[in-house]
């Protein structure tokens, strides 16, 4: 566990607390360098989430073309709620250096790849009172904090396995994809 993270806005005067966020995964790194497929690579980062029950969110994606190649940028936020209180959020940034599209020969045929360099950083995080149910009142949030000490201890600390569990899980299947490639 890392921390926590509320956001407080100022609405009409009057100070509104929104959902408590908590990292669970910080910063989890994959660098690539080779010959990858990026039409594949986004095929099975997606078809991952679909699987597992996540929505996707898709908060930036940028693409520059240079002399030197292509450079990506994509950031994605795929959710899942786990129960009405509680849910998981996976924020995954990716960026592509240098990108070109080469012509190799495989098992006697000519494929088309993509060469150059990637970079990839995942977060974990569990987002809880995602609807703001225990903010309406001071009461509210009294014993919305006691129950989250004493009574939903166990259940967050399952909660908080299952975001590493999973933000794990994609980083082992993409850095196993990229590996296919390795000749």
């Amino acid at each position: 566990m890392l921390g926590h993270a509320s956001k407080r806005f100022r609405i009409w005067g009057c100070v509104v607390k929104m959902a408590e966020r908590e990292q669970i995964i910080d910063e989890l790194r994959l660098d690539y360098e080779g010959l990858f497929d990026a039409n594949d690579l986004y095929l099975t980062i997606d078809k991952w989430f679909r699987d597992k029950g996540y929505d996707k969110r898709e908060l930036k994606n940028i693409e520059h073309v240079k002399p030197e190649g292509k450079f990506i940028e994509l950031w994605i936020m795929p959710w899942k709620k786990i129960t009405d209180y509680a849910k998981i959020e996976i924020k995954i940034r990716m960026q592509m250096f240098d990108i070109k599209e080469v012509e190799v020969e495989k098992d006697k045929h000519k494929v088309k790849l993509n060469q150059g360099r990637i970079q990839m950083v995942f977060d974990g995080y569990l987002t809880t009172d995602y609807e703001n149910k225990w903010e309406g009142k001071p009461t509210y949030v009294f014993l919305r904090t006691i129950f989250d000490k004493f009574v939903y201890k166990g259940y967050t600390a399952r909660f908080q396995s299952q975001v590493a569990e999973d933000v794990n899980h994609i980083h082992t299947t993409v850095k196993s994809f990229l590996n296919l490639y390795r000749f």
